[in-house]
């Protein structure tokens, strides 16, 4: 499809209140369906599918496309892009506001992919929402700034919140890099193909979770102080409390947030009582 002429014909302008970055290049619509490894079997959740570009790459692919759109302007514009696709069904929400159940989705876990060129301004909430839900997808492939990507991706000592909170739920990696001249209009930041294959099960319970990233965000509350400053503001306890738990825990009180490895931080927790 001819993006800039579907979207001259509808009088639609991409909004940057809404991170609108279209994607057209065939190329890289073709990568991110095969870094999904998207089968005839497959439902898939796309998110901000904009005018249908990878709608299309992504229905040609899978038995079943489910695309959520906020932006109520292009909607005609996927209706006409996508009419003749009967494996596709159009829901106008916001993801973050919908829970799976209300998405026309299977009900159990890991029965269905999330592919999707996301707004990069919400990338973290849209990870939350995912990966926190009662029904999780199996694997997640989005387009991500390329610096988010990295720090999805990290390893100590470059750990970051948002790299615990991923990791904890799923091993991502970083399966290509997109040019700037892919997108329309172009965005002022490089961009990456994030892939996260979500585990069978989490470390932790849900109820557990909680309290474990209670703790993960205390620990990054004051990145540049050692660990045990951090968790004594961030949890409100004492720092003889906070060194007793690292003690238990194995963990250096001097060192940093970032540096502390996902099986370090499930130790801290288990360390919380006694």
């Amino acid at each position: 499809m001819d993006l800039r002429s579907t979207l001259r014909q509808f009088d639609i302008k991409p909004k940057k209140s809404l991170g609108q970055n279209f994607l057209f290049d065939p190329a890289i619509l073709d990568r991110i369906v095969q870094a999904g490894e998207v089968g005839p079997t497959d439902t898939v959740l796309e998110i901000g599918p904009g005018a249908g570009s990878l709608t299309r790459a992504l229905a040609q692919a899978a038995a079943r496309v489910v695309a959520v759109e906020l932006d109520n302007r292009l909607l005609p514009v996927l209706q006409h892009t996508t009419g003749d696709l009967p494996n596709v069904t159009l829901i106008h929400g916001d993801i973050l506001q919908l829970p799976t159940s209300n998405l026309q989705l299977p009900t159990s876990n890991f029965q269905f992919k999330v592919v999707a060129n996301i707004p990069y301004y919400i990338t973290a909430p849209i990870l939350r929402h995912l990966l926190e839900s009662p029904v999780r997808p199996s694997l997640i492939v989005l387009t991500v700034q390329r610096e988010v990507a990295e720090r999805i991706c990290a390893a100590p000592p470059q750990m970051s919140v948002l790299a615990v909170n991923v990791q904890f739920y799923g091993a991502p990696k970083i399966v290509g890099h997109i040019p700037a001249s892919a997108f329309y209009p172009k965005p002022d930041v490089d961009s990456s193909i994030v892939r996260i294959d979500l585990f069978d099960h989490p470390a932790l319970s849900e109820k557990d979770a909680d309290q474990f990233f209670e703790i993960v965000k205390a620990g990054f509350s004051q990145k540049r102080k050692q660990i045990r400053n951090s968790l004594a503001s961030g949890l409100r306890i004492k720092s003889s409390e906070a060194d007793q738990r690292l003690g238990k825990a194995g963990i250096e009180p001097t060192r940093r947030a970032e540096t502390l490895t996902m099986e370090e931080w499930l130790r801290l927790w288990r360390a919380r009582a006694g």
